[in-house]
């Protein structure tokens, strides 16, 4: 009788993981085919070709609003210690001048704005600087679309500009002169 009741082996369960490897394998190669890589591509700006040794254009100083970030992002806003808060509303004053006050531009299509900053400067600091400075000029163009009887700037390039082939008047009028440089060396 001991022989008749011989214990069978009991199998163990497995999982087949066989094709494990091969489906693990073909999910890599999917995420690596559908996933998109986002690139920084930095400032959208075109910088123009170095100059061939010759001298600026003359500009009267009275045109151009002198804007200066040294190296641990302080700002000097015609020679004078100034916030970066403050850059705007002096852009406005200096562009939509039109020769009132003598400390101020001419008219808009002579005025510039000069912004100087060192290699050393912090990033963030020239950024919101130069930042400052185009929404000071799209604040003026939206107030000059608006006073021309449209709902804002956008609305006014939407419904002229693109639609009837007219040159920006907007923009003519009130020309975004703006110079990115390095300061001038100390003598």
């Amino acid at each position: 009788m001991a022989g008749l009741l011989k214990k069978k082996k009991k199998r163990e369960s497995e999982i087949p993981t066989a094709s494990m490897a091969d489906i693990a394998f073909l999910l890599l190669i999917f995420f690596l085919v559908t996933t998109t890589i986002n690139v920084d591509t930095g400032i959208g700006m075109v910088l123009p070709p170095p100059l061939d040794e010759q001298d600026p254009p003359p500009v009267r100083e009275r045109n151009m609003l002198k804007i200066l970030v040294n190296e641990v992002g302080q700002l000097l806003l015609e020679d004078n210690p100034s916030a970066v808060n403050l850059v705007r509303d002096e852009v406005k004053k200096h562009v939509t001048n039109n020769g009132v006050d003598p400390n101020y531009a001419e008219s808009p299509t002579k005025a510039i704005i000069s912004i100087k900053t060192s290699s050393q400067t912090p990033y963030s600091a020239y950024i919101d600087v130069l930042d400052e400075t185009w929404m000071a000029y799209f604040e003026i163009w939206d107030s000059e679309a608006r006073r021309l009887g449209f709902q804002n700037y956008a609305h006014y390039v939407n419904e002229v500009v693109e639609t009837q082939d007219r040159p920006n008047e907007v923009r003519e009028r009130f020309p975004a002169a703006i110079s990115i440089a390095e300061p001038d060396p100390q003598n």
